[in-house]
């Protein structure tokens, strides 16, 4: 049989660590979740969208998220993702040069301009890459990373099944057409995700409106830069096989969104005009969430939850909790209609290490599940002496008589 502790409604839940689930003996009971209206997706929509939340992960909106697409120059967020890998490892920095091969300088489409035979710096080259889009920074930072674009590849590839990226497939460095070269709208959230939580101290380089080389100045093409001062990257896209593409992140508030929009239908118009048309895509589903989403933090790491019988240990009963804080993101207003659910197997037995798994936390709303994570021990109970264990035994055969 397992013991299941039920939460009260979620009301006033502290916002600070150390502190218990509480509700108000005096407040009415919950009220049905109001629906959440459709994204305000523009008749000039996208072929399939994703709207996340950063902190918990949660989806909350989407369209066709998972349907393979051609994904353009959003191909560079996992190209620079593996270079920030080299970065955090050590084995390059900023200031190493890179060697600027001929087939480098002879990519087509969007370049940096780069001079075949120069050296150049992994910042300058990441700067190229991510401001103008450069496919000839991808491809020289390829080379210095990897010695061939075809390794280099590989690195992006696996990469992504690291991350769990089910549906996309590396082909080039620089997403120009090839065989074979194709991701989703999730899975550049999550690549999104990965690169703002792995790479905090590299993300600005998504946030550079302009960069300066051989006397070129280039604009970035992510135009919600100049409309949203809350956002703050992250890539632009475009072939006519893919259409345009945007994924884009905003903070406000202490809540940061991810939003990808992929395959977006513009009407004829000049590059500028195309590319504030995308962003005036991806903003309205930005607008959406922020506009009719909240997220909350509900329990804190190492916080007491609640405590559990351990039988044959040194002492009776350990400390349960959570390893991380435990935030969830629900439509606005409907926080205090939240329920927690907590499920222990009440046959714990002695040793329990700290940290050790022992149940689970679920959290939903309207009978609807909205996070579930790991109930863990939060201190040690060794096993106990020969009296402790031989007094549990006999309990136990008497509780389950």
């Amino acid at each position: 049989m397992r013991l299941v502790f039920r939460s009260l409604v979620l009301l006033f839940v502290s916002l600070f660590a150390g502190q218990a689930l509480a509700a108000s003996p005096a407040a009415p009971g919950p009220t049905p979740p109001l629906p959440v209206p459709v994204p305000p997706m523009s008749p000039i929509g996208a072929k399939s969208y994703v709207l996340m939340d950063y902190r918990t992960g949660q989806i909350l909106a989407e369209k066709d998220p998972d349907e393979r697409r051609a994904p353009a120059s959003t191909t560079k967020l996992m190209t620079a993702y593996v270079v920030f890998q080299d970065l955090k490892a050590g084995r390059i920095t900023l200031d190493t040069k890179f060697h600027v091969s001929d087939k480098a300088w002879r990519q087509g489409g969007s370049r940096m301009f780069l001079n075949p035979g120069s050296s150049v710096s992994v910042k300058e080259l990441l700067q190229g890459l991510l401001v103008p889009s450069g496919n000839d920074a991808a491809v020289a930072l390829a080379q210095g990373v990897a010695g061939t674009t075809g390794a280099f590849v590989s690195l992006m590839n696996a990469y992504a099944k690291q991350l769990g990226l089910a549906n996309t497939h590396y082909s080039d460095v620089n997403g120009l057409p090839e065989p074979d070269l194709y991701t989703s709208a999730l899975d550049l959230a999550k690549l999104s995700r990965a690169i703002i939580t792995q790479f905090p101290e590299y993300y600005h380089f998504f946030s550079e409106k302009s960069f300066t080389w051989n006397k070129i100045k280039q604009y970035n093409y992510n135009k919600l830069l100049w409309r949203d001062p809350s956002v703050d990257g992250l890539k632009t896209g475009y072939t006519s096989e893919a259409g345009y593409i945007l994924a884009s992140s905003a903070v406000r508030n202490d809540t940061r969104l991810i939003a990808v929009v992929m395959g977006v239908n513009l009407p004829k118009a000049s590059s500028e005009q195309n590319y504030i048309n995308l962003a005036r895509v991806s903003e309205a589903l930005l607008n959406y969430g922020f506009r009719f989403f909240s997220t909350h933090k509900l329990y804190s790491a190492g916080q007491s939850l609640n405590t559990a019988r351990v039988w044959g240990g040194a002492h009776e009963h350990v400390k349960l909790g959570l390893m991380r804080d435990l935030y969830v993101t629900v439509p606005s207003g409907q926080y205090r209609n939240l329920k927690a659910e907590m499920t222990l197997d009440p046959t714990l037995k002695a040793p329990i290490a700290k940290g050790q798994t022992v149940g689970e936390v679920k959290v939903s709303l309207a009978g609807k599940p909205v996070a579930q994570v790991p109930l863990v021990a939060l201190e040690a109970d060794p096993e106990g002496n020969l009296w402790q264990r031989v007094r549990d035994t006999v309990l136990q055969w008497f509780e389950h008589k």
